[in-house]
Order: structure tokens, then C-alpha cells, then sequence
């Protein structure tokens, strides 16, 4: 005799089990509906937060083109990575690591400066917070996030910091770079150039050629960034 016996919560249970499987190819989920959401809702988030940081902190006062090619592509690249791998089991130096090896690069045509360097060490963080914060509270992330773009704008505003422009100028009177001759030198510095200038360093001294470079800290009439003012010789 056959057993009938039937139990309608283990049914449902076996029903829902089944229903949230899909489609597989070889052993993989072809979709997985709350994933795909998942990542299509925080690869918006992640770049909405680097464009915001990039467009209107860095951008707007360095006007490089092609430096917010490559941040942004970087904030794309790091998050994708991270959260494609999250089923991986990983450990935390994996994530460490790639600021370790993005935070080395230095690229063979140019010298990256400290300020482009910060901002691609920025957009790393944000991405691999975004990118491996599956398990964290949405508004812990959310908040974290409003941190990045709420301390850069602090920073990049002028309103704790007083930001100065510098250049490096070869100078040929060499007579005006003694101690005793500061308020001549800089007198001189600033009918030459016409930069409001505070304060003047004396670097490498020529004594055949008789000429020095200076570094020159002067208030600028803008916010934008002279991205050649240390360039010193033609390449």
C-alpha cells in the first residue's frame, strides 16, 4: 500500500525552493534577478559619487581631460572587479593590495602629480567601498560616501585652508637672493611677473652662469590649476 500522506507547508516550502531557481548553464545562474538589480542600482551610486567628486572638485579647477577619462574608468574598472569577485572568498589584503599596486603607477610620458595621485587614491576607495560593502547597511554606505564628497568639498573651498599657487622661475640676479636682500627680491619678483607673491624659496644656485632657481608662493587670481607652473626646461 502506498503512503498518501501530504503536508501542505512542506509543499510550499518545496514549491517556493523551486520557483526561485532558474535557468543554469553549466552549474551557473544564467539570471538572478535581486543580483543583477543589485548591481545596476550600486554601479549608478558608485559613479554618480566619482563623477560628482571628479566634475566638480577636480575638474573645475584643473580643466585635465584626460585625467577624468582615466579616474573615471579606473572608478568603473575597481568597482566591477570587486563586485563580480564578492562570491570569491577574499581576504582583505586582496582589496588593500590594489591600492598598493593603482597607488605605484606612474605613467611613462608624464609626471603624475600628488594632487592627481590623491584624487585616483580617492576614487580607488569609493569604488572598493561600494564594490565590497554587500553586507553593510545601505545607509552606513550611503553615509560613507556623503564623508568623500563632503570632506573634498571642504578642502577644495578654501574655507579651512588658504590655498597658494607656486612657480619655479630661473633667476638671473643673483646679488638679490642674499638674507639681507629678501624685500629687494621679492619687490623685484613681483614687478616682473605681476603675481601677488608671500613668500620665496632659493633652491639650486648657478655660481657659473650666475643664476639661481626660486620657488615662488603667490596668491592666485583664480582657482584654476597651472598644471606646468613647476616645469623647468623644455622636453
Amino acid at each position: 500500500m502506498i503512503q498518501t500522506d501530504y503536508d501542505p507547508q512542506i509543499a510550499a516550502e518545496y514549491a517556493t525552493e523551486l520557483a526561485g531557481k532558474g535557468l543554469t548553464f553549466m552549474g551557473v545562474d544564467l539570471f538572478d534577478p535581486a543580483n543583477f538589480w543589485m548591481l545596476l542600482l550600486r554601479f549608478a551610486f558608485n559613479l554618480a559619487v566619482c563623477w560628482v567628486i571628479i566634475r566638480f572638485f577636480y575638474y573645475r579647477k584643473s580643466r585635465r581631460k584626460d585625467y577624468f577619462f582615466t579616474f573615471m574608468l579606473f572608478s568603473v574598472t575597481i568597482f566591477l572587479l570587486l563586485f563580480l569577485l564578492q562570491s570569491i572568498p577574499m581576504e582583505i589584503g586582496f582589496a588593500l593590495g590594489l591600492f598598493a599596486i593603482f597607488g605605484m603607477i606612474r605613467y611613462r610620458t608624464e609626471t603624475v602629480q600628488i594632487r592627481e595621485m590623491t584624487y585616483l587614491f580617492v576614487v580607488i576607495g569609493i569604488s572598493v567601498v561600494n564594490g565590497l560593502s554587500m553586507d553593510v547597511p545601505v545607509a552606513s554606505v550611503a553615509v560613507a560616501n556623503l564623508f568623500f564628497i563632503l570632506v573634498t568639498w571642504l578642502l577644495e573651498s578654501n574655507r579651512f585652508i588658504r590655498h597658494t599657487s607656486s612657480k619655479m622661475i630661473l633667476y638671473e640676479k643673483i646679488a638679490l637672493i642674499k638674507p639681507e636682500n629678501r624685500e629687494a627680491l621679492m619687490a623685484d619678483l613681483t614687478e616682473r611677473t605681476g603675481l601677488d607673491i608671500i613668500k620665496v624659496e632659493v633652491g639650486h644656485i648657478d655660481f657659473l652662469r650666475d643664476v639661481a632657481f626660486l620657488k615662488v608662493y603667490y596668491k592666485a587670481g583664480t582657482d584654476e590649476i597651472n598644471t606646468i607652473d613647476h616645469i623647468t626646461r623644455f622636453s
